[in-house]
């Protein structure tokens, strides 16, 4: 698990396992991370949605995400319509743990551009908790909102 050396004092950039990553624990939000390797993904405070579903259950779209890096971009027909995404994987242990949003070609899924989405089966909560996928979910695409 991922734990910063000094995370009262930590916000800026660590090694760990040797990958250098951007630590978020000197900041007073809530920290979601890998659940693999405890790498910091995001805060709580720039989840723009809890509402959003993937094959694998529950996903949140976030405004700001850190210690990824991006696959290739591809268009994918979602269940909102078409949008230019590109997967995303932890920058320390390579593990996918959700996708971005390039470009939605729908006017009223703009918001969605630059955002990123985590999917809560692959990542661990602010208290440590892991989100289990129901074996009932089998979504079509892989977004679903209510926004």
């Amino acid at each position: 698990m991922f734990n910063c050396w000094n995370s009262r004092n930590c916000l800026g950039f660590w090694w760990h396992d040797l990958c250098l990553v951007y630590c978020t624990a000197g900041n007073s939000g809530k920290i979601y991370s890998c659940k693999h390797c405890g790498t910091h993904l995001a805060l709580s405070e720039n989840i723009v949605s809890k509402s959003f579903h993937c094959r694998h259950g529950k996903a949140y779209l976030f405004s700001k995400v850190v210690n990824v890096t991006s696959g290739e971009i591809e268009n994918r027909m979602m269940m909102t319509g078409m949008h230019t995404v590109a997967d995303i994987f932890c920058v320390c242990c390579g593990s996918i743990v959700g996708w971005k949003y390039e470009t939605a070609h729908e006017k009223s899924q703009k918001y969605k551009e630059g955002k990123s989405v985590l999917e809560r089966f692959k990542i661990t909560g602010p208290d440590g908790s892991h989100y289990w996928a129901s074996h009932d979910t089998h979504v079509a695409g892989s977004d679903i909102d209510d926004v």
